[in-house]
């Protein structure tokens, strides 16, 4: 099975961000683009330790994302890397930036779920 990323059904469109995501079996394969200034932050509030606790596998297409992981150490992910984070993180973004990641389709729709009701409250 294949999609060319365009293909891929968008799951969460926002001002910043667009997010497209396919579901195949237990995985859920993401398409992210993330505009400059980004912050993932504010939509997080309210899950535990304000991050997301879903795991991600990635590879980044374009751009730079800064991790902040529960314990607080910080990295940054740039073109070219391919990446794990855990859960417990959350990202922000400087530049327009684009990745592949594959997570836990059942941990995915939860953190999605309640970005789309943080975003209905707003």
């Amino acid at each position: 099975m294949k999609l060319r990323k365009e293909e891929v059904p968008i799951a969460l469109e926002l001002p910043v961000a667009t997010f497209r995501v396919a579901e195949w079996g237990d995985i859920a394969v993401a398409y992210v683009k993330l505009k400059a200034g980004t912050d993932a932050a504010p939509l997080l509030q309210g899950l535990p330790g304000d991050k997301c606790q879903c795991p991600h596998w990635g590879y980044m297409l374009e751009g730079a994302i800064h991790v902040r992981y529960a314990s607080g150490k910080v990295e940054v992910c740039r073109t070219g890397d391919v990446f794990y984070w855990p859960a417990g993180h959350t990202v922000w973004v400087e530049e327009d930036t684009s990745f592949v990641e594959f997570s836990p389709k059942k941990a995915l729709k939860e953190v999605y779920d309640h970005v789309g009701s943080r975003l209905a409250s707003a």
